[in-house]
């Protein structure tokens, strides 16, 4: 199983839930399927804090995270940050995220793309579909 994808923590949420449409849904199964899932440090702490996750949601979100690789905060990751940060004004916890997906060259999948649209070296996929 390749790694080409990054996930944002609210895709993983909406994902883990089934929030999406139908075909939003079966797109994302068929990146599951294909990539090994992959989400930054500062996602797993995010996920982990999900006020609202039932049990269940809990038991799927821990089985999610044990399948993802987990990408630490190096030095590398750390300067882009502070560089996408400071350029864009980007939340510190996007930054993070954002700086990840550039550092280790994944796309990032995310449903609110607005905030990371002004970050040209990113590649993002918008899991939600526009009209």
């Amino acid at each position: 199983m390749g790694l080409k994808y990054l996930w944002d923590t609210n895709a993983v949420i909406y994902y883990l839930q089934k929030n999406f449409t139908d075909n939003e849904q079966e797109r994302m199964n068929d990146i599951i399927n294909n990539y090994q899932p992959a989400i930054s440090s500062i996602s797993q702490i995010e996920l982990l804090c999900w006020r609202s996750a039932t049990e269940n949601d809990t038991i799927i979100l821990n089985n999610f995270i044990s399948d993802s690789i987990i990408f630490e905060l190096d030095t590398e990751v750390k300067l882009k940050t502070v560089e996408i940060r400071k350029m864009y004004g980007v939340k510190l916890a996007d930054a993070i995220i954002a700086a990840t997906a550039v550092v280790m060259d994944l796309t990032l999948i995310t449903n609110d793309a607005r905030g990371f649209k002004k970050i040209p070296v990113l590649k993002l996929f918008n899991a939600i579909e526009t009209v």
